[in-house]
């Protein structure tokens, strides 16, 4: 049996492939932090936008001619659709290049891409990148640790560990309020 005829287990034929979901989930969060629409892209690339929606899916395989195009389009090395691949996407990865088994596992076994997988997300990293001002951008990232510190935990809500801060000194209530004169 062949490498291409040999079953992995646990998928079946009609199952995507997580790699290819992986590749197209990266596509599609590009795109989106970038501002651009499945219909541009498409056209860019000389497919359908639905072609494009069942790549971005996983549905469909891209192909390396197709894949690098993308690549192209979106601004980024080829190597960046694999960067971050769940365990679950990679059967063979604990093989180095000297075919002995190394490590499994990788940064991101819960299968988000970055750990930005929401359009809410993604559209606030693309509109604070568009924000030209070093200090603006300080006061916004304050102004939103500020509300994050101060939103009150109702009766049944989940708790929010907090972590470590970076930089400045967690912020107070007059913090918003300091935040928003910054920004005048």
């Amino acid at each position: 049996m062949t490498v291409e005829n040999f079953p992995i287990e646990g998928r079946g034929a009609s199952d995507a492939d997580p790699i290819d979901v992986h590749v197209g989930t990266r596509a599609r969060t590009r795109r989106i932090l970038l501002g651009k629409s499945q219909e541009a892209v498409s056209t860019q690339l000389g497919i359908s936008f639905q072609q494009l929606q069942k790549y971005e899916n996983g549905v469909n395989r891209i192909s390396a001619s197709r894949l690098y195009d993308l690549a192209y389009i979106l601004r980024v090395p080829i190597s960046f659709f694999f960067e971050e691949m769940p365990a679950n996407a990679r059967p063979f990865a604990e093989f180095g290049r000297s075919g002995r088994a190394g490590k499994k596992g990788g940064s991101l076994d819960n299968g988000t891409v970055d750990g930005f997988s929401d359009r809410l997300t993604l559209d606030l990293i693309r509109e604070f990148r568009r924000i030209g001002s070093a200090k603006q951008r300080d006061c916004v990232l304050d102004l939103i640790r500020v509300m994050a510190d101060a939103r009150p935990a109702a009766e049944g809500d989940e708790q929010i560990p907090d972590r470590p801060r970076r930089g400045r000194p967690r912020g107070s209530k007059n913090g918003v309020k300091a935040a928003l004169r910054q920004l005048a």
